[in-house]
This record gives structure tokens, sequence and C-alpha cells, in this order.
């Protein structure tokens, strides 16, 4: 991408400037490794996006297994009716058309211009009446993200504007509705138990609707902010680091890279910016990417877990994005297959994995409004 390239090759042309001298040809060496990376990922997220878009249905979705984690598996809700015609999965259909935003596409012209517009018609006819996003037995994860993928669509579509502010207010406004006592979600709407994977996705949703204009009740963010702050484990070596729940069963017994992403994140996205209150979870994901990435190097676990940390290391800023980032754009571009895709073993599928991988390499290019600083 132009915009992008240009953040790499201005440096690189100023070093051919310096006089020759070992650490200069260093940094020329670094500019020029740089440069080829920069190549790389736009090629990588080309091939991603082309996958992608073969595997759009007439309908406008992309099929997925409909499902929930279980333990470390994942538990695919009615395996007869997936993929059946005219039904998809809500939730990689809308992260497919942010991935496809994210690399600058719009749906008023362009090569993938149609494709996005049928994401657009698609998600319009699976708004309920209360405003619930859902196809094929979805949840609330996939409301979530196609609530934030009609966020950031809202103003580009000048043929379809009024269908989609429309949509989006009943989207925020079941999040809103939907919001229990605790102050989070849970995987199905109106339960009392909670969970930070969950609400970070709705909270996120919630911000990128205000950044448009859409009113977004302040009490609800305040209940957020209240209930990821009681999730923060309070002694022992993990002090200030997140639980994955508070209530129910299983409370205040887990935490993980995925869960301290979604908890720097919700609380970014509610509009908490002070390390103190989050800063040990930033070190969590520091420490533990080896893990995921080495373990669940395809599991809905690496893919779900850097999305969130990605957007929390870049907010950080600086050397630790920039140590965060070498490293995982470097295991994406060594992870993709030939195809184009990457693989997804446990969770949605391989479409998920390539929507999410084409998100990841593409978050410094900040075109996604939710991904700017």
């Amino acid at each position: 991408m132009p915009m992008l390239s240009g953040i790499v090759f201005a440096p690189l042309l100023l070093v051919g400037l310096l006089p020759a001298s070992d650490e200069s040809s260093d940094v020329q060496a670094q500019a020029g490794a740089d440069a080829r990376r920069l190549i790389e990922i736009d090629r990588a997220v080309s091939r991603g996006l082309a996958y992608l878009v073969r595997g759009q249905l007439e309908a406008g979705c992309w099929s997925g297994q409909v499902g929930h984690k279980q333990g470390d598996g994942y538990v695919v809700l009615d395996p007869t009716r997936q993929g059946l015609e005219g039904e998809g999965h809500l939730g990689v259909t809308a992260l497919a058309g942010l991935s496809l935003l994210a690399d600058g596409h719009v749906p008023d012209r362009g090569r993938y211009a149609e494709v996005l517009n049928r994401i657009i018609d698609y998600l319009i006819r699976h708004s309920n009446q209360m405003g619930y996003l859902c196809d094929n037995e979805t949840r609330m994860y996939s409301h979530a993200f196609g609530t934030l993928f009609l966020a950031q669509v809202h103003g580009m579509s000048s043929t379809r504007a009024p269908q989609v502010e429309a949509t989006l207010r009943k989207a925020v406004g079941f999040i809103e509705a939907t919001q229990n006592r605790s102050g989070g979600w849970r995987y199905t709407p109106f339960t009392w138990e909670t969970d930070l994977s969950v609400t970070v996705c709705q909270v996120q949703a919630l911000r990128a609707a205000r950044n448009t204009g859409i009113h977004v009740n302040k009490a609800c963010i305040d209940r957020v902010i209240d209930y990821v702050e009681r999730s923060r484990i309070q002694s022992g070596e993990l002090e200030g680091a997140f639980y994955y729940k508070i209530e129910g069963r299983a409370a205040r017994t887990k935490t993980s890279f995925t869960i301290n992403a979604a908890a720097a994140t919700s609380l970014h996205s509610a509009g908490v910016y002070d390390a103190a209150r989050y800063g040990r979870a930033i070190e969590f994901l520091e420490e533990h990417y080896e893990e995921i990435s080495r373990y669940y190097p395809d599991h809905y676990y690496f893919w779900y877990g850097n999305y969130y940390a990605a957007q929390a290391m870049h907010l950080e800023g600086g050397r630790r994005f920039e140590r965060y980032y070498k490293r995982l754009s470097a295991e994406l571009l060594s992870r993709q297959r030939l195809d184009g895709s990457w693989s997804n073993s446990v969770g949605p599928g391989d479409s998920f994995a390539t929507a999410m991988a084409c998100l990841l390499l593409r978050i410094p290019a900040q075109y996604l409004p939710i991904f700017q600083r």
C-alpha cells in the first residue's frame, strides 16, 4: 500500500545520504530489511484478502463453525446446519469486512466495493426487531463484531448510509440493553454471568459507534470500567493482572494471555489510559507471547488473543510495540499457506484465521479508525 510504504521508504532514502561507517551500514541494512518486510506484508495481505473474497457466499456472508469454547476445545452448536445455503457465520463475515476496510478498501469504489456492499446488506438483513445481529445461532461475539463493522463503515457508503446508521443505532441499543448487573456480557444475551473475553468485544463496538456520533450511555461505560477493575487480581505473583471471570463457576481462578489483552483493550476502549490501572496486563502479554505462539499457533486462543493484544500494544507504542509486532508479523508471514489462507483448527475455521491475520498485519497502517492512536 503506498501510504504504508512511505513510512518505511522515507527513512531508507535518508539513510543513503549518511557517511559510510559501521553504524550507518547497520542502520541502512535494518532499513532495507524493514522495507523488504513491508513488501512481504503487502503481498501476504493481498493474498489473504483474495482467499477471503473467493469464499464469500452469494448471500454476502462467509460460512464458519458456530460454537463456543469449552476448556481448550471448541463445541460446534449444530454441525448439521453449518454451510447451509443462505446461512453464514455473522462474526466471521464482519471480521472479513473489517479486514478489507483495514487494507484501505471502501464500499463506494475500488476492487472490493461490491464485496463490501454485500456484507453491509447481509448484516442489515440479519438485524432483528431488537437490533440483535444474528445468523445461524451466532452469539454476542458476532453481534459485537457486526456492530464494530457497521461503525467502521459508517459514512463510507453513500447509497446505504441511512440503513447503516439505523442498524448501527439498534445494535448499540441492544448491547446497552443486554449489559448485566455485573457490568459485562457473556456468550448469550440477557444472562447474569460475565467474562472479559465477551465484554471487550461489546465495549470496543460501543467506542467505535460513539466515535461516529452515535449516542452511548455514559452509565453503561462506567459500569464496564467498574467490572473490569473488579476483575483485577489483588495479590500474589500475578497481582495487577486480570481474572477471566469474577462470578459463577470457576470465578477468580483463571487468567491468560487472551484475558489480559481483553482487559487492557477494554479499559482503552472505555477511555482509561492510566498505565497504573492496566500495566501489569501489558507485562503479562510480553511474558506469555511465547507460550501462546508455541502451543496454540492455529488455535482461536492465538487469533483472538493477539487481535486484542496487538491493539493494546499498538496504543502503548514505542519499542514495546516494535518488538511485539516484529515477532508477530514474522510468524504470520511464515504461517501463511499457499492458497493465501491461515489455519484455525480449533475455532470458527480458516476464514476466521485469515481475516484475523490480515487485520493484525494492517494494524500499523491505522486505516481502521478503531486502530488509530
